[in-house]
Protein backbone atom coordinates (compact mmCIF):
# COMPACT_ATOMS: atom_id res chain seq x y z
CA UNK A 1 0.00 0.00 0.00
CA UNK A 2 1.17 3.35 -1.40
CA UNK A 3 0.94 6.65 0.76
CA UNK A 4 -2.61 6.77 -0.44
CA UNK A 5 -3.66 4.27 0.69
CA UNK A 6 -3.73 2.02 -2.47
CA UNK A 7 -2.86 -1.23 -2.71
CA UNK A 8 0.12 -1.47 -5.34
CA UNK A 9 0.82 -4.43 -7.78
CA UNK A 10 2.05 -7.36 -6.24
CA UNK A 11 1.36 -6.13 -2.95
CA UNK A 12 0.19 -9.82 -1.88
CA UNK A 13 4.00 -10.82 -2.14
CA UNK A 14 5.31 -8.12 0.32
CA UNK A 15 5.02 -10.22 2.99
CA UNK A 16 7.31 -12.64 1.92
CA UNK A 17 10.41 -10.32 1.05
CA UNK A 18 13.20 -9.74 2.67
CA UNK A 19 13.44 -7.21 5.80
CA UNK A 20 16.45 -5.95 7.80
CA UNK A 21 16.93 -7.00 11.03
CA UNK A 22 16.01 -4.49 13.14
CA UNK A 23 12.88 -4.50 11.59
CA UNK A 24 12.16 -7.98 11.86
CA UNK A 25 12.67 -8.26 15.19
CA UNK A 26 10.52 -5.18 15.79
CA UNK A 27 7.61 -6.90 14.33
CA UNK A 28 8.51 -10.08 16.45
CA UNK A 29 8.21 -8.35 19.32
CA UNK A 30 5.06 -6.77 18.81
CA UNK A 31 3.51 -10.17 17.77
CA UNK A 32 4.77 -12.83 19.16
CA UNK A 33 2.62 -13.18 21.86
CA UNK A 34 -0.43 -12.66 19.91
CA UNK A 35 0.57 -15.49 17.06
CA UNK A 36 0.12 -12.60 13.97
CA UNK A 37 2.23 -14.75 11.70
CA UNK A 38 1.58 -18.57 11.26
CA UNK A 39 0.33 -20.91 13.32
CA UNK A 40 -1.80 -18.78 16.38
CA UNK A 41 -1.02 -20.05 19.51
CA UNK A 42 -2.73 -19.46 22.80
CA UNK A 43 -6.61 -18.41 21.49
CA UNK A 44 -8.65 -19.22 24.41
CA UNK A 45 -12.77 -18.52 24.59
CA UNK A 46 -14.56 -19.90 27.63
CA UNK A 47 -17.95 -19.18 29.45
CA UNK A 48 -18.61 -20.03 32.80
CA UNK A 49 -22.40 -20.10 34.00
CA UNK A 50 -22.79 -17.12 32.00
CA UNK A 51 -25.89 -15.18 32.42
CA UNK A 52 -27.17 -12.41 29.93
CA UNK A 53 -29.26 -9.38 30.65
CA UNK A 54 -30.64 -6.75 28.35
CA UNK A 55 -33.41 -3.92 29.35
CA UNK A 56 -34.16 -6.05 32.49
CA UNK A 57 -34.87 -8.85 30.21
CA UNK A 58 -33.24 -12.38 30.89
CA UNK A 59 -32.07 -14.15 27.51
CA UNK A 60 -30.21 -16.51 28.70
CA UNK A 61 -28.49 -18.03 31.53
CA UNK A 62 -26.11 -20.55 33.14
CA UNK A 63 -24.40 -20.76 29.83
CA UNK A 64 -20.98 -22.68 29.57
CA UNK A 65 -18.77 -23.51 26.82
CA UNK A 66 -15.08 -23.59 25.90
CA UNK A 67 -13.33 -22.85 22.68
CA UNK A 68 -8.99 -23.51 22.48
CA UNK A 69 -7.04 -23.60 19.16
CA UNK A 70 -9.01 -24.72 15.92
CA UNK A 71 -12.03 -24.76 17.28
CA UNK A 72 -15.44 -23.74 16.36
CA UNK A 73 -18.97 -22.97 17.87
CA UNK A 74 -22.62 -22.07 15.55
CA UNK A 75 -24.96 -19.60 18.07
CA UNK A 76 -28.29 -20.69 17.02
CA UNK A 77 -31.78 -19.61 17.78
CA UNK A 78 -34.38 -17.38 16.97
CA UNK A 79 -34.95 -13.45 16.62
CA UNK A 80 -34.27 -11.72 20.35
CA UNK A 81 -32.99 -14.79 22.12
CA UNK A 82 -29.34 -13.30 22.97
CA UNK A 83 -27.61 -14.47 19.42
CA UNK A 84 -25.98 -11.13 19.05
CA UNK A 85 -25.59 -10.38 22.78
CA UNK A 86 -23.67 -13.30 22.81
CA UNK A 87 -21.21 -12.05 20.75
CA UNK A 88 -20.99 -8.75 22.48
CA UNK A 89 -20.21 -10.44 25.33
CA UNK A 90 -17.61 -12.32 23.80
CA UNK A 91 -15.86 -9.15 22.42
CA UNK A 92 -16.29 -7.38 26.05
CA UNK A 93 -18.84 -5.27 24.91
CA UNK A 94 -21.12 -6.44 26.99
CA UNK A 95 -21.02 -7.38 30.91
CA UNK A 96 -22.44 -10.48 32.11
CA UNK A 97 -25.05 -10.51 34.81
CA UNK A 98 -23.77 -13.14 36.23
CA UNK A 99 -20.62 -15.82 35.57
CA UNK A 100 -17.18 -15.63 34.26
CA UNK A 101 -15.85 -15.08 30.54
CA UNK A 102 -12.28 -15.73 29.80
CA UNK A 103 -10.39 -14.57 27.00
CA UNK A 104 -6.85 -15.22 25.47
CA UNK A 105 -5.49 -14.07 21.93
CA UNK A 106 -7.11 -10.52 20.00
CA UNK A 107 -10.12 -10.60 18.93
CA UNK A 108 -12.02 -9.35 15.48
CA UNK A 109 -16.05 -8.31 15.57
CA UNK A 110 -17.64 -8.50 12.29
CA UNK A 111 -21.43 -7.71 12.90
CA UNK A 112 -24.22 -5.10 11.00
CA UNK A 113 -21.74 -2.44 11.20
CA UNK A 114 -18.79 -2.85 8.62
CA UNK A 115 -16.45 -0.55 11.01
CA UNK A 116 -15.31 1.29 7.87
CA UNK A 117 -14.28 4.52 6.99
CA UNK A 118 -17.24 5.48 4.36
CA UNK A 119 -15.14 8.29 2.86
CA UNK A 120 -12.06 6.69 2.37
CA UNK A 121 -11.28 3.57 -0.51
CA UNK A 122 -12.04 0.16 0.77
CA UNK A 123 -8.33 -0.39 0.69
CA UNK A 124 -7.34 2.37 3.12
CA UNK A 125 -10.24 1.69 5.20
CA UNK A 126 -9.09 -1.71 5.74
CA UNK A 127 -5.38 -0.96 6.02
CA UNK A 128 -6.62 1.59 9.40
CA UNK A 129 -7.07 -1.46 11.39
CA UNK A 130 -4.08 -3.98 9.89
CA UNK A 131 -2.54 -0.84 10.55
CA UNK A 132 -3.01 -0.49 14.46
CA UNK A 133 -2.39 -4.29 14.83
CA UNK A 134 1.02 -3.71 13.42
CA UNK A 135 0.21 -5.31 10.33
CA UNK A 136 1.88 -5.29 6.16
CA UNK A 137 0.87 -4.40 3.20
CA UNK A 138 -0.20 -8.07 2.12
CA UNK A 139 -2.27 -8.74 5.01
CA UNK A 140 -4.28 -6.00 3.03
CA UNK A 141 -4.44 -7.93 -0.27
CA UNK A 142 -4.82 -11.03 1.06
CA UNK A 143 -8.11 -10.02 3.01
CA UNK A 144 -9.74 -8.34 -0.07
CA UNK A 145 -8.57 -11.45 -2.20
CA UNK A 146 -10.33 -13.65 0.02
CA UNK A 147 -13.82 -11.74 -0.44
CA UNK A 148 -13.22 -11.55 -4.30
CA UNK A 149 -12.36 -7.52 -3.67
CA UNK A 150 -8.59 -6.51 -4.87
CA UNK A 151 -10.28 -4.65 -8.18
CA UNK A 152 -12.63 -2.33 -6.08
CA UNK A 153 -9.80 -1.64 -3.36
CA UNK A 154 -9.55 2.05 -4.80
CA UNK A 155 -13.69 2.55 -4.62
CA UNK A 156 -14.46 4.38 -1.79
CA UNK A 157 -16.89 2.42 0.87
CA UNK A 158 -19.61 4.31 0.62
CA UNK A 159 -19.80 3.46 -3.28
CA UNK A 160 -20.02 -0.29 -2.50
CA UNK A 161 -22.83 -2.08 -2.21
CA UNK A 162 -24.62 -3.60 0.27
CA UNK A 163 -23.25 -7.10 -0.48
CA UNK A 164 -19.79 -6.11 -1.11
CA UNK A 165 -19.64 -3.66 2.12
CA UNK A 166 -20.88 -7.40 3.78
CA UNK A 167 -17.76 -8.60 1.85
CA UNK A 168 -15.52 -5.53 3.01
CA UNK A 169 -16.43 -6.45 6.63
CA UNK A 170 -15.10 -10.22 6.42
CA UNK A 171 -12.14 -9.06 4.38
CA UNK A 172 -11.40 -6.77 7.36
CA UNK A 173 -11.48 -9.66 9.83
CA UNK A 174 -9.81 -11.86 7.43
CA UNK A 175 -7.19 -9.35 6.55
CA UNK A 176 -6.59 -8.43 10.81
CA UNK A 177 -5.27 -11.58 11.44
CA UNK A 178 -6.50 -11.82 15.24
CA UNK A 179 -6.49 -15.75 16.72
CA UNK A 180 -10.17 -15.04 17.48
CA UNK A 181 -12.79 -14.10 15.16
CA UNK A 182 -16.22 -13.47 16.06
CA UNK A 183 -19.10 -13.23 13.43
CA UNK A 184 -22.43 -12.08 13.52
CA UNK A 185 -25.12 -13.65 10.99
CA UNK A 186 -21.73 -13.22 8.36
CA UNK A 187 -23.71 -15.34 5.34
CA UNK A 188 -26.63 -12.57 5.25
CA UNK A 189 -26.21 -10.94 1.85
CA UNK A 190 -23.58 -12.95 0.39
CA UNK A 191 -24.16 -15.19 -2.85
CA UNK A 192 -23.17 -18.68 -3.11
CA UNK A 193 -19.66 -17.85 -4.63
CA UNK A 194 -19.09 -15.42 -1.70
CA UNK A 195 -20.65 -17.98 0.93
CA UNK A 196 -17.93 -20.33 -0.35
CA UNK A 197 -15.40 -18.21 -0.12
CA UNK A 198 -15.80 -17.24 3.41
CA UNK A 199 -16.02 -20.96 4.45
CA UNK A 200 -12.67 -21.38 2.94
CA UNK A 201 -11.55 -18.43 5.44
CA UNK A 202 -13.06 -20.15 7.99
CA UNK A 203 -11.39 -23.56 7.36
CA UNK A 204 -7.70 -21.64 6.81
CA UNK A 205 -8.46 -19.87 10.04
CA UNK A 206 -8.86 -23.01 12.54
CA UNK A 207 -6.12 -24.95 10.35
CA UNK A 208 -3.42 -21.99 11.75
CA UNK A 209 -4.96 -22.29 15.01
CA UNK A 210 -7.91 -19.86 15.24
CA UNK A 211 -11.22 -19.79 16.93
CA UNK A 212 -14.38 -19.43 14.93
CA UNK A 213 -17.29 -18.16 17.14
CA UNK A 214 -20.89 -17.64 14.64
CA UNK A 215 -24.33 -16.48 15.07
CA UNK A 216 -26.31 -18.04 12.23
CA UNK A 217 -29.49 -18.83 10.58
CA UNK A 218 -27.89 -20.47 7.81
CA UNK A 219 -25.83 -23.15 7.67
CA UNK A 220 -21.92 -22.28 7.24
CA UNK A 221 -20.07 -25.86 6.64
CA UNK A 222 -18.46 -25.36 10.18
CA UNK A 223 -17.78 -29.31 10.25
CA UNK A 224 -17.08 -30.37 13.60
CA UNK A 225 -18.30 -27.00 15.40
CA UNK A 226 -19.81 -27.47 18.82
CA UNK A 227 -23.51 -25.86 18.76
CA UNK A 228 -25.12 -23.37 20.95
CA UNK A 229 -28.65 -23.14 20.46
CA UNK A 230 -30.44 -20.55 22.57
CA UNK A 231 -33.79 -20.75 23.54
CA UNK A 232 -36.56 -17.99 25.23
CA UNK A 233 -35.63 -17.73 28.49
Amino acid sequence: MDRDGRVARGAGDACDRPRGRASFRAVRRRHARAGRRGRVTGAALAFDSVACLRGGRLLFEGLNFGLGPGDAALVIGPNGVGKSSLLRLAAGLLAPAAGTIRREGRLSLADENSALDRHVTLARAIGFWVGLDGGEVCDVARGLAAMDLLHLSEVPVRMLSTGQRKRATLARVIAGNAPLWLLDEPANGLDTASLERLEAAMVAHRQSGGIVLAASHQPLGLIGAQTLALTAA
